[in-house]
């Protein structure tokens, strides 16, 4: 990568986080607004957000996406998303890309930024001390269930913290101790958006990121290891199987 091409990337990258950053203090102002509104209606608004930055980030830098295996969300149901973490873009765009209502597993100084941590609030999350231990387990246990059982789907990303692409890293238990007690099914799900949208980076690559869903799994009595294992056993190899990102 040449320094011309360098600089054209970084400006771009700049637009992006410049429109990216007003949508958020916006978001983060109206959204609260919403709060008595029923959650057929506060779901579908507060992910707005979303779908403005992935197509803002597409028209700025030139970044798109492609999903394999749709058929495999399931069409009733709750169940818990387990994905391979890499860089910011998954997070903002598995809401666009899954029609179910989503709440997430995340750590709780998330919302503590302003006007970003006011928004996500509106999603339910699972707010977690990364520090806590069993007390976090315990806290995704216990939340999850209970959203679950409301009919609201869990995402978690394993792996605790973003990864880069060319690494794996043992799963962490909490996702699989939720499925393990709750008996919901789990929807692996494997993409490549690091290749793109590097961790730490202000440049983002153009060029087609993929997102794998595989077949969902029941886990009714399977122990918590043992999902942790198909999951990721799963998600590692799907990771090797993507078409690589032309950029």
């Amino acid at each position: 990568m040449n320094a011309l091409n360098t600089l054209w990337l970084g400006a771009r990258a700049t637009v992006f986080w410049i429109g990216s950053a007003i949508s958020t203090v916006l978001a983060g102002l109206l959204l609260p607004l919403g709060w008595g509104l029923p959650a057929k209606y506060r779901y579908p608004a507060t992910t707005l957000w979303n779908r403005f930055n992935r197509w803002w980030l597409e028209v700025t830098c030139g970044v798109k996406y492609q999903v394999l295996g749709r058929e495999n969300i399931p069409a009733e149901g709750a169940f818990i998303v387990m994905s391979n973490h890499q860089s910011t873009w998954e997070t903002f765009a598995l809401p666009v890309i899954f029609p179910q209502q989503l709440s997430w597993v995340l750590k709780r100084e998330l919302l503590k930024i302003p006007f970003f941590g006011w928004g996500l609030r509106m999603l339910r999350p699972i707010a977690i001390d990364r520090s806590a231990g069993k007390a976090a387990v315990k806290q995704i246990s216990h939340q999850g269930k209970a959203l679950l059982a409301e009919g609201i789907s869990i995402v978690i990303f394993p792996e605790g913290t973003r990864v880069d692409p060319d690494t794996n890293v043992p799963f962490k238990i909490g996702g699989a101790i939720l499925a393990s007690h709750s008996g919901f099914p789990v929807l692996p799900v494997a993409h490549n958006a690091g290749k793109s949208w590097k961790r730490h980076s202000w440049i983002k690559l153009p060029g087609t990121i993929t997102v794998s869903i595989g077949p969902a799994f029941a886990t009714k009595g399977m122990k918590a290891d043992a999902i942790n294992q198909q999951a990721q056993a799963w998600i590692d190899a799907e990771k090797q199987r993507l078409p690589p990102i032309e950029h």
